[in-house]
């Protein structure tokens, strides 16, 4: 007869995969770290981070790190849709800060961080999931790439330093309020009028590169949409206050611009 200890240590081993840490979801240190060096400026529509007191804050940076680094590809295959990708955001958005205090404060803008033959975006410089990784491995691969998120709205929420980027939020991205945040950045990022608006007098939108640059994520059929006009008709309201204008952007027939990129750093 088999002893009911032995039963129970074989039903654990079983449920658990080999590696396995205990993990915090609600990434508690980060939120932390974030809402004391992100503050919210422009109508609460961007974002600029002390990157002086991230300073003096790093070894608490580095030991969140530390517990993303740690978790095993076996244990992130086993968490749901949006436990992974929060993992992935919050990941995005914690190396590129340490990858600016590993070069701040003589910098002005995440681009200085790159080399002749690297872009900072391609620098292997931290390990994920069992491997050395870089930014662009996180964002191109794994969020985009891999078939299993299919989010347009991850362009709203991975965050590149720089001014012309959406802003930082100021808090964790988590499981269980993952699209309630995405629409957030979106929200806050269409109605940032340096980098979105609606000009009545020629007929034209202008919004920010990122639209240019990812416009096929916005084709995909990802969240309904099928092209920027369609995206751009259902969020007319954030690109405009004026429901006139509203109307006109829902409607269509106008001149699609993009504005210029700032990579100048988001600095406090």
């Amino acid at each position: 007869m088999k002893h009911p200890c032995l039963s129970l240590i074989l039903l654990i081993a079983l449920a658990c995969p080999a590696g396995a840490i205990d993990f915090d979801h609600s990434h508690a240190a980060w939120s932390g770290l974030l809402q004391k060096h992100v503050t919210w400026v422009s109508d609460g529509t961007a974002s600029v981070v002390d990157y002086d007191s991230f300073l003096a804050d790093r070894r608490q940076l580095r030991d969140y790190l530390a517990t993303l680094s740690a978790v095993p590809q076996q244990q992130f295959a086993s968490w749901s849709r949006d436990e992974q990708l929060a993992f992935l955001i919050n990941a995005y958005n914690g190396f590129t800060i340490e990858l600016i205090l590993d070069h701040y404060p003589g910098i002005d803008s995440i681009r200085d961080t790159g080399s002749l033959f690297t872009s900072p975006w391609k620098k292997a410089f931290f390990s994920l999931l069992g491997d050395q990784r870089h930014l662009d491995w996180v964002e191109h691969e794994m969020i985009r790439g891999s078939g299993r998120y299919d989010e347009p709205l991850i362009h709203f929420a991975v965050n590149c330093a720089s001014i012309g980027c959406p802003a930082l939020l100021d808090e964790a991205f988590v499981a269980e309020r993952l699209d309630g945040q995405l629409l957030d950045v979106t929200r806050r990022f269409l109605m940032d009028r340096s980098r979105n608006y609606f000009d009545a007098a020629t007929n034209r939108l202008y919004v920010s590169s990122i639209f240019d640059w990812y416009e096929e994520d916005f084709r995909r059929g990802w969240r309904g949409y099928t092209s920027l006009d369609e995206f751009f008709a259902r969020h007319a309201g954030w690109l405009s206050a004026d429901p006139a204008n509203q109307e006109k952007i829902r409607q269509g027939g106008y001149r699609l611009l993009f504005l210029e990129y700032d990579w100048r750093l988001n600095r406090r």
